[in-house]
């Protein structure tokens, strides 16, 4: 129980792959800026890494370790490719919208790696818990950062929604504040550099106080025993 703990509270935050790893910024700096969008192809790569990671994991023993990585890629691109026409034929407006960055998650350095690094070497259960979790990782970094890119630079959120969820979805678009002209700086990829950063920023700072917490209890703890020593002496 404590190794899936580890590996969900790894994949979703003390190693998450946006914020922390670094890896999959092309996709993570262009596509972002929407909610919509980001939600999108956060979730497309979640079941890419989840499916990979799975039959990785599976085929494991009888795949040879001279051409693992050509295999590994074979294996990505087919699922990658099922994914895209399941995209294409239920949400075509989506679709659309990520374009080229579909088929890119095949090379995306995320899947590969963690083919490389986690199902190449643990069962099968783990390692799609483990894609799971390093997808749901992603795609919560990608959410944050397209949800204020589009709040700041349309004044909406969730514009678009139908796209991906159907017809029905077009209620849960929200108007934050109106503008008649888009704030450009957010919308382009500087706009996307910038808000990484200050996410970036923010994580440091949590698990910066965090083990400022863990260490002042710590110290708390084993000065315990020793006042109560003292005390019993007096």
């Amino acid at each position: 129980m404590s190794e899936v703990k580890d590996v969900i509270v790894q994949g979703l935050w003390k190693n998450n792959s946006a914020l922390v790893q670094l890896l999959g910024m092309c996709p993570l700096l262009a596509v972002t800026s929407t909610a919509t969008n980001a939600l999108g192809l956060g979730l497309a790569t979640t079941l890419v890494l989840t499916l990979t990671n799975l039959t990785i994991s599976s085929l494991r023993r009888w795949t040879p370790a001279e051409i693992r990585i050509p295999i590994y890629v074979m294996i990505i691109a087919s699922v990658v490719s099922v994914v895209q026409m399941l995209i294409n034929a239920y949400a075509f407006g989506l679709y659309q919208s990520l374009g080229i960055f579909i088929p890119l998650i095949v090379t995306n350095c995320i899947v590969v790696g963690r083919a490389e690094a986690f199902a190449a070497k643990k069962g099968p259960a783990l390692s799609a818990l483990d894609g799971f979790s390093i997808g749901m990782g992603a795609t919560c970094a990608m959410f944050v950062l397209g949800s204020l890119r589009e709040i700041l630079g349309n004044g909406t959120l969730f514009d678009g929604a139908d796209s991906l969820l159907g017809s029905w979805a077009k209620v849960l678009r929200i108007e934050v504040f109106h503008t008649d002209t888009p704030f450009l700086l957010a919308m382009l990829p500087p706009g996307a550099f910038i808000g990484l950063g200050m996410m970036l920023a923010v994580k440091y700072l949590i698990d910066e106080r965090t083990k400022q917490r863990k260490a002042k209890a710590a110290e708390a703890s084993q000065a315990t025993p020793v006042d109560a020593h003292r005390e019993s002496l007096g």
